[in-house]
């Protein structure tokens, strides 16, 4: 799948921008806050519905503008023109795909597969559990509709669940006792299928995981991912395990008024060597092990999907020493479309620029073709 132009209005600093990008790799380089990340994040919002930056559509609007549009044209078997536009007036969102509106986020996921490696990858190996729950979620999510689907089932379960017990908390009626019991088999359906799904997940991407870490690193080292679900369990009884458990959690569950139980609280453990990566890794070990996470998923996605998903990669080569951008910058090679901001490409000599890669220089949220 290609790329092959976007149009920007008021999109942050981009108050009307039009680029036509080659279908190898794309620099996109110039001074800190020229636009150059934005971008990105117009792909992101194309492939996606939503920005991966900004946590309402009205905060990435141009200054003194009332709304903003993005189009992109996708080039793969068929092409598909998609485009977005928000009016702040309405605080509303309309997205279309060849002129027809799509009301549900669920529609579009997975259709134009997008990969995006970024520093705050940092979270994913090192922060908290739901950071590593939101990135294995995404990957699943872009190449599987039917665990989208029971995901967003098991969040509005939990959500329902949740303002139940707390309505039993403060009044202990019968009806409300038989109407948890209803969602709570609800919660051991959906929530099981995820089990389920991020094992199998697991057990299929270290070998995408391994086949990456050995092009970066060209090491003996064995990187992994495990799941760590319901409280470390290695059960495949997954249904009755999870029933029992919260038989067991049940009147601390109503005590607290919280879901304590399920694949919302599971973790993942990433480990090279069989130690864990966020109790015994270097800086640098993490640095590494978060590009080869966005490889691994581009080549999982590649071959489930059976689309080549577009690689964005934001700032990355600046945390990077040159060994080991040199290596990313030829693997590269074999990903086809790719999207890499850089503040200076002329002190990045190790990159290996090929004669149908382009260069883009932003200024100010102006755009130029580079040689």
């Amino acid at each position: 799948m290609i790329l092959s132009s976007v149009q920007l209005k008021n999109f942050r600093s981009h108050r009307n921008t039009e680029i036509n990008f080659s279908g190898n790799i794309n620099y996109i380089t110039g001074g800190n806050g020229q636009g150059k990340t934005t971008l990105l994040e117009s792909i992101y919002y194309l492939c996606t519905t939503k920005s991966n930056i900004a946590k309402a559509d009205s905060d990435v609007v141009c200054f003194n503008e009332e709304n903003f549009e993005i189009k992109g044209s996708f080039n793969n078997s068929i092409n598909n023109e998609v485009r977005i536009y928000y009016s702040a007036e309405e605080n509303k969102k309309y997205y279309f795909k060849n002129d027809k509106q799509v009301f549900r986020a669920a529609e579009v996921i997975g259709q134009f597969p997008v990969v995006l490696l970024t520093p705050a990858d940092h979270a994913i190996t090192q922060g908290s559990p739901s950071d590593r729950r939101k990135f294995i979620d995404s990957v699943i999510s872009q190449a599987s509709e039917t665990y989208l689907k029971n995901l967003l089932d098991y969040n509005k379960t939990l959500k329902q669940r949740s303002q139940l017990l707390s309505r039993l908390k403060e009044q202990k009626q019968f009806f409300y006792t038989t109407e948890l019991e209803a969602w709570t088999e609800k919660l051991v359906a959906a929530g099981s299928e995820i089990i389920k799904a991020r094992k199998r997940f697991c057990k299929e991407f270290n070998r995408f995981i391994a086949e990456s870490y050995n092009v970066i690193m060209e090491s003996d080292e064995i990187p992994g991912v495990a799941y760590n679900y319901l409280d470390g369990s290695g059960t495949d009884e997954i249904e009755k395990l999870f029933s029992d458990m919260l038989s067991q959690k049940k009147d601390e569950e109503l005590r607290r008024a919280s879901n304590l139980i399920g694949p919302h609280r599971d973790d993942f453990i990433f480990s090279i060597n069989d130690l864990n990566l966020k109790t015994f890794g270097s800086q640098g070990q993490h640095k590494t092990f978060q590009v080869v996470l966005r490889f691994a998923e581009f080549f999982y996605l590649k071959e489930m999907t059976n689309r080549v998903p577009i690689f964005l990669l934001d700032d990355v080569f600046g945390e990077l020493d040159i060994n080991r951008s040199s290596k990313i910058s030829s693997y590269l090679s074999k990903v086809g479309q790719a999207f890499i901001t850089l503040t200076d490409f002329t002190n990045l000599s190790y990159l290996q620029k090929e004669e149908d890669d382009l260069i883009l220089y932003v200024s100010k949220g102006n755009v130029s073709y580079g040689t």
